[in-house]
């Protein structure tokens, strides 16, 4: 029977152009972390100890202002890897990863994922195609605080949870407060907006239960000028 943190190991996109061995070596040095939600992985401005790789639950990536304030950056989901920057520009972690909610994560040390590298050059090519989709997620962000209303930018961030569980049914991933911070604004004004969706027919709410109801309603409630 394969071990688990190796079934893992291959479903990790990073990792697809590496042999059964190397991925048996890998996991063989990767150490098995298990966080609450809540519980952080690793903290902005902490130095790199490597990569962490998600075999369960899911996790956000935020940035902390000096007065405390939260922006949240994006949600991964298992199986993926986060805190990939540091491990090639050698500064520090740049933003905090903590769990959603229950999260198994194997942490492969800075060394041990150089060496690999080295050994496959395809992996860092893998670890770029990465970074950019963080960085395409990171314009959206942008673009979802700069330009349009609150409720443009709310039908566009749900469209976004929704493409990212894959279906119309889904889990909200983060509180009303976190989803305020992140579409910059409070926490009453994203609550009333959803009253609203609710109320069009656009989405059901169960508690943190959403269901897209008419996503072509939504597609047409996010579209802005640009």
């Amino acid at each position: 029977m394969v071990p688990i943190k190796i079934q893992v190991f291959r479903r990790i996109p990073l990792f697809a152009s590496l042999s059964p061995q190397e991925i048996a070596a890998l996991a063989d040095r990767a150490i098995e972390k298990r966080f609450a939600p809540g519980e952080v992985l690793c903290r902005e401005g902490e130095d790199c100890r490597g990569l962490f790789l998600l075999g369960e639950g899911r996790v956000k990536i935020f940035k902390t202002s000096g007065t405390g304030r939260e922006v949240m950056l994006a949600i991964e989901a298992a199986p993926s890897s986060v805190a990939e920057v540091p491990l090639f520009d050698g500064g520090p972690y740049p933003a905090t990863v903590s769990a959603v909610d229950d999260v198994t994560a194997y942490l492969i040390t800075k060394q041990d994922f150089q060496h690999v590298c080295r050994l496959n050059p395809e992996v860092p090519v893998k670890v770029l195609a990465v970074v950019g989709h963080r960085l395409r997620q990171l314009v959206r962000l942008v673009e979802s605080v700069t330009f349009g209303s609150v409720r443009q930018r709310l039908a566009r961030a749900l469209l976004e949870f929704g493409d990212q569980a894959h279906a119309d049914a889904f889990t909200l991933p983060v509180t009303h407060e976190e989803l305020a911070y992140r579409l910059g604004t409070v926490r009453e004004v994203v609550s009333r907006n959803l009253g609203r969706f609710q109320a069009e027919g656009l989405l059901r709410i169960d508690r943190r239960q959403i269901s897209l109801l008419d996503r072509c309603g939504l597609e047409r409630e996010a579209e802005t000028e640009l």
